[in-house]
């Protein structure tokens, strides 16, 4: 079958409500062995446990949303150097996803109950930032990232010092967030408006306020 086979509205709409099906579902598969399947095992008191596993789903969160956001990047780039870009990047945030679905599992916890709400908002936000034209939807990726690094940082500050699974996991993904960051930033990535960021960090702060607990 020819690689460049025209897929019509339909079949992309489908293929799009299959794969936010399988995201808000939980099921993601990983290209990439993951972080945390060598640490030790280690003893984690009750209250460290729930504090782990919630940290862990406000990271599993971002990654439904991260999902969503460049599924809908990809979809209405102007480009296809800019709709590859999108799909690279979503290919190793599926990778995250899984990570974090696993260590939710081994934690004896479970995702947001949530996730089918933010994966909906996220793809609003994606299809509006690819709307304003790739500049922009670069720019967007580039204020997303620098904003998921720096809450992945203060997880590793709150995360139980002997919970080293959690702690790798959160530790690659962190370095693949400012891997995106920097690639978007090199396409040409458009400067994000103070207000767009302002907006960014207070729908952030209730979405991972809300999926510590939910």
């Amino acid at each position: 079958m020819s690689a460049n086979r025209f897929i019509s509205p339909l079949d992309q709409m489908i293929v799009g409500f299959d794969k936010a099906l399988r995201v808000v579902g939980g099921v993601a598969g990983s290209s990439r062995p993951n972080p945390g399947a060598h640490a030790p095992d280690c003893e984690l008191t009750e209250q460290e446990q729930r504090h782990s596993a919630g940290l862990m789903r406000v990271n599993h969160v971002g990654e439904v949303c991260a999902q969503a956001l460049y599924d809908a990047q990809a979809r209405f780039a102007r480009s296809p150097v800019m709709r590859d870009q999108f799909q690279q990047a979503g290919r190793e945030e599926e990778d995250h996803l899984a990570w974090t679905a696993q260590r939710l599992s081994e934690l004896g916890s479970q995702p947001s109950v949530l996730n089918p709400l933010w994966y909906a908002g996220s793809y609003v936000l994606g299809t509006i930032a690819a709307k304003l034209g790739d500049a922009h939807s670069l720019g967007f990726v580039v204020e997303t990232e620098r904003q998921v690094e720096a809450h992945l940082d203060s997880h590793l500050d709150k995360l139980p010092p002997q919970d080293v699974k959690s702690r790798a996991i959160v530790e690659q993904m962190r370095v693949d967030e400012a891997a995106h960051g920097a690639s978007a930033q090199a396409l040409g990535a458009a400067e994000t408006p103070l207000p767009v960021k302002m907006a960014m960090r207070a729908m952030s702060r209730v979405m991972t306020t809300t999926a510590y607990y939910v």
